[in-house]
């Protein structure tokens, strides 16, 4: 889904494997494993996406760059 970010371009979770795949604004793509649904919601509902990433995903939880 598109998202108003000057940092991230898209969201999408896969719900039934707990993965998170992010597309920034410079078309870097990543996936982060084990994100549970409460925090892609409240991903989604923040008032700014990358503080939120930056916060709560980034670190918090193994990635791969696609």
């Amino acid at each position: 889904m598109q998202v108003d970010s000057t940092a991230i371009r898209k969201i999408r979770y896969d719900d039934s494997h707990g993965k998170l795949f992010v597309t920034f604004i410079d078309g870097d793509r990543y996936v982060y494993v084990g994100v549970p649904g409460e925090v892609h919601r409240s991903f989604m509902g923040a008032d700014s996406k990358g503080a939120f990433f930056a916060k709560k995903i980034r670190d918090h939880y193994p990635y791969n760059k696609l």
